[in-house]
């Protein structure tokens, strides 16, 4: 018999507030964490805008030479990792911790040590090259670290699927509790890209957005959106399985019902026409729920503020729901908060779902202003919505064509 996930516990920092508390009166408030980049000297870049954490001090979370060893991915995961744990009252008397899993993504890793090393490597040749190196950069430390922090032995694995990382984390996370093989899992992302490498990729395929204004910079859904901001941080769940939470007493903000993925097998990074393959993974979500289109009430869309993207999920949506269900949709992207977490990017929304189940509160899709006819879902433009949410669904989209959608759940016993 197939096992009930539910989640327990929520940990973040992020660029509108570095705890799940601060987030959330972000996300409520309509704060725009998009700033002017303070991480380097963007003289010569188009770009001239990310969403960064504020006010981060590694000192305040670890010592020195343990943050010296960290990059600065690794620190927000376990952040995230420790806040999450903390809140779902994890302990060794309570819980096996051979029985803890931790399934934390990210989309590209250790960049910033990438590019340090690198640069050590052109101008003082190899020999000067960091022996954690390695250690620091590999795209599994975040959840290694978090393993060695919190002392968890369950199984450890980093799925990288870029923008859809921490929604695969989330939904296979979901799946391993479901049949049994772990009692509690933490799952999530992190990405902390915001550098020189990071911002210039990006910037050369004319990903970014190229805006001087932060509240005109990442648009969801709005006809003038030119690309999406980059954003940083962390996010992790405490995924349980519902009769050991309940033994332990824990809290439960809601359950996860329904996953699903898919690829597109089109293009390295534009979407199916159509948004046929973000589609498809909302309707293996919605079969995999057991649920009916018209029972989901609130999509936190992908929503990144480039040009196809926006216009393709509403397709997707459409496609996926029934042009009539979607039409009474509540649907919002919450990056005009947050930018695009990129790896980190559906934990964050994941997080956002469970308080907005929570408070019955919709999320509003800040910054808009101009209406896109190839856009034409309710959007929640600009101001929170009272409404009683009880299924809510996550849709998550990455480069490579991989797609992924959750579905959370009011929780009932």
């Amino acid at each position: 018999m197939e096992k009930r996930v539910v989640i327990t516990g929520l940990g973040a920092i992020t660029p509108i507030g570095n705890d799940v508390v601060q987030m959330w009166e972000g996300i409520k408030e309509g704060k725009c964490g998009i700033n002017e980049i303070t991480h380097f000297d963007t003289t010569d870049f188009k770009t001239k805008l990310a969403a960064e954490v504020k006010n981060y001090n590694s000192e305040d979370y670890f010592e020195v030479k343990q943050a010296k060893r960290l990059d600065r991915s690794s620190q927000f995961a376990i952040i995230a990792a420790r806040e999450a744990f903390k809140d779902s009252n994890i302990t060794k008397d309570n819980a096996d911790f051979n029985r803890i899993g931790t399934f934390i993504s990210s989309g590209i890793g250790g960049i910033n040590t990438i590019q340090e090393q690198a640069e050590n490597f052109c101008n003082k040749g190899h020999n000067r090259i960091s022996p954690m190196f390695i250690p620091m950069s590999i795209v599994n430390m975040p959840a290694g670290n978090v393993t060695i922090d919190l002392g968890v032995k369950g199984e450890s694995i980093s799925i990288v699927s870029a923008c859809a990382s921490s929604t695969n984390a989330i939904g296979e996370a979901y799946k391993t509790i479901k049949l049994g093989a772990e009692d509690i899992i933490l799952a999530g992302g992190t990405e902390a890209a915001i550098c020189e490498m990071g911002i210039s990729g990006f910037e050369n395929m004319k990903a970014l957005s190229n805006a001087i204004d932060p509240n005109r910079a990442s648009i969801p859904f709005d006809k003038e959106r030119n690309g999406f901001v980059m954003g940083e941080g962390a996010g992790v769940i405490a995924l349980e399985e519902l009769e050991h939470a309940k033994k332990r007493g824990a809290k439960i903000y809601a359950e996860i019902i329904g996953y699903g993925a898919t690829s597109d097998a089109y293009h390295i990074t534009s979407p199916a026409p159509e948004g046929e393959g973000g589609a498809r993974a909302m309707k293996r979500a919605i079969e995999d729920a057991g649920i009916k289109p018209e029972d989901v009430d609130y999509i936190n869309a992908h929503g990144t503020s480039t040009c196809l993207n926006d216009s393709l999920e509403t397709k997707a949506i459409k496609t996926a729901f029934g042009e009539d269900v979607a039409q009474n949709l509540t649907v919002s992207s919450t990056k005009g908060n947050t930018g695009h977490l990129l790896g980190a990017a559906g934990v964050i929304e994941a997080i956002i779902c469970t308080k907005a189940i929570q408070e019955s509160l919709v999320p509003p899709t800040i910054n808009y202003k101009e209406k896109d006819e190839e856009c034409n879902l309710d959007i929640v433009p600009n101001v929170a919505r009272k409404k009683e949410l009880n299924i809510v669904m996550s849709n998550s989209l990455g480069f490579g064509g991989q797609n992924a959608s959750i579905i959370i759940k009011k929780y009932l016993d």
